[in-house]
């Protein structure tokens, strides 16, 4: 029997592999699925079963999951595609046996109404109607959605509208720690986690981007259209913008703020914000 993780050519679906290494879990017991298998062939070097796993391919997929005692389901990219895509996954890891589906959600689905929760929303009840196991890790922001634009806030500082709400953002790293947390410990069924970071706001970025950079940055707060605006003059597809301008005005109303599950998990505190941005810089 195996833990199979799907997306193990993403950045977290690869991070949950590592993960899984790092607790003693022998290599041979986990298969990574990607969409192409020649990305995991760093993976394969080391002794772990690789195979092909596409969401849109549900043959693919149940002959991926066989013998799967466990499934790390890390959810898809394609926004607006997912509902259909994940049904596959579901269904697939049903006809298959899984024993315990993990899922990767996001903070607060229950009452979130972020644009970015619907399809997370109707995964979970997709997994529910399902029958097998499941356990919901219900991540927040990451912390690199931050400290990758360290470049354009020293330049032009952090525009946003999220007013003085607070992100419990965390590290892709962390939250594949949990996850790996998760998928090594006993008795997990049923269990809902929300996860996260400690919590900051914009300005509070801002002010740490400033003092660890000996520059002056400041943070502009707009309306959710006008910050759209900025995004889609930036070059984000007026969509995709739409969706994070949403996100931030999801986060002025606490909905990507959680409590300590994440730190219970990892048995420490998470990468802070500060740490997060001393390693960028």
């Amino acid at each position: 029997m195996s833990i199979v993780v799907t997306g193990a050519t993403g950045h977290l679906g690869r991070l949950i592999v590592e993960a899984l290494l790092d607790r003693g879990v022998p290599a041979d017991r986990i298969v990574a699925l990607g969409r192409d298998t020649d990305r995991l062939a760093g993976l394969a070097a080391r002794g772990v079963a690789t195979r092909r796993g596409d969401y849109d391919d549900p043959e693919s997929l149940r002959a991926a999951f066989a013998g799967a005692e466990k499934l790390m389901f890390v959810s898809g990219s394609e926004v607006g595609r997912r509902v259909v895509q994940h049904g596959n996954v579901v269904t697939a890891a049903r006809e298959a046996g899984v024993g315990l589906i993990v899922y990767t959600s996001i903070a607060n689905a229950d009452t979130s109404s972020l644009a970015l929760a619907a399809e997370h929303q109707a995964t979970e009840q997709l997994i529910r109607d399902s029958g097998p196991p499941h356990v919901f890790l219900r991540n927040s922001w990451y912390l690199e959605n931050y400290t990758g634009q360290l470049p354009t806030y020293l330049r032009h500082g952090v525009a946003g509208a999220a007013g003085d709400g607070r992100v419990s953002a965390a590290t892709r790293a962390d939250y594949a720690a949990a996850a790996a947390s998760v998928l090594t410990a006993a008795d997990q069924a049923g269990a809902v986690y929300e996860l996260g970071g400690v919590p900051f706001t914009m300005t509070e970025l801002a002010a740490e981007v400033s003092r660890q950079a000996g520059a002056t940055v400041s943070y502009l707060d707009l309306p959710v259209d006008k910050y759209t605006e900025l995004l889609v003059a930036a070059g984000v597809p007026e969509a995709y913008a739409a969706v994070l301008a949403d996100a931030d005005r999801g986060i002025t109303q606490g909905e990507l703020e959680v409590g300590d599950d994440l730190a219970r998990l990892l048995g420490r505190t998470p990468t802070t914000l500060a740490e997060a941005i001393r390693a960028a810089l």
